[in-house]
């Protein structure tokens, strides 16, 4: 991840209409990552976790749940949230290495991959393979396909609010953002996209035996990706 998307994400940003729609993607994506934990003994990692509101649910359903998130800010705030989870773990990307190789069942990288180089992910799938255990599953979630544009995510944005009742808020949320530094920072800096077949290409080329799966959080029009290191 470059300096700049860390700084971004580092200090206080639009991203969020309001806090309602802060927990309510939160509390889906915990939901949805829990329903992977594939039995209550697994050791999970949420690689790019951010706030990670509702975790707690997360550890709820695995022995233990390392999140991991490279803003300083994010995991300060982690790790006061979560001081009494004896389950979880607040880590920051250069700690990873440190953890047992095959020592993970699960992995899940959501929306990590678009802020990312090609390097830098091919560097991050080679890293995740050695942690994960023979027939451990890593999840690569709201990655950006190529054709699909800002006025896309925003819609989907709109549905969302629509649902679960803070539209209003999106709606004065998505002018607030066009208004702010994320628009340039896209232009300057990009977000990386994949077609499925280049994400599909690459997990196998990593070793991992791969296939499309239905997208994590609000959005289904971004792609996902479940890769299975190879059992035994």
């Amino acid at each position: 991840m470059s300096a700049s998307w860390r700084e971004f994400w580092n200090r206080a940003n639009p991203i969020y209409v309001n806090e309602r729609h802060r927990q309510r993607h939160y509390a889906g994506l915990a939901d949805e990552i829990a329903a992977l934990v594939p039995h209550p003994g697994a050791r999970v990692l949420d690689h790019g976790c951010g706030d990670a509101l509702s975790a707690g649910r997360v550890a709820e359903a695995c022995a233990r749940l390392y999140l991991c998130d490279a803003a300083p800010r994010v995991r300060d705030a982690l790790a006061a949230r979560f001081a009494g989870e004896t389950r979880i773990a607040v880590i920051g990307p250069e700690e990873i290495p440190a953890l047992p190789d095959r020592s993970l069942d699960l992995v899940v990288a959501h929306s990590v991959a678009q802020y990312l180089t090609p390097a830098e992910l091919d560097g991050l799938l080679g890293l995740w393979h050695a942690k994960l255990r023979p027939g451990g599953c890593l999840v690569v979630a709201d990655v950006i396909p190529p054709d699909l544009g800002a006025l896309a995510d925003s819609r989907a944005l709109l549905a969302f609010a629509r649902r679960d009742g803070f539209l209003a808020a999106a709606l004065l949320g998505l002018a607030r953002t066009a208004l702010s530094d994320y628009p340039a920072l896209r232009r300057q800096l990009g977000l990386t996209r994949y077609t499925p077949a280049a994400m599909l290409e690459r997990l196998r080329a990593a070793g991992y035996i791969a296939e499309a799966r239905p997208n994590l959080g609000h959005n289904p029009q971004r792609l996902a990706f479940a890769a299975r290191v190879p059992a035994g």
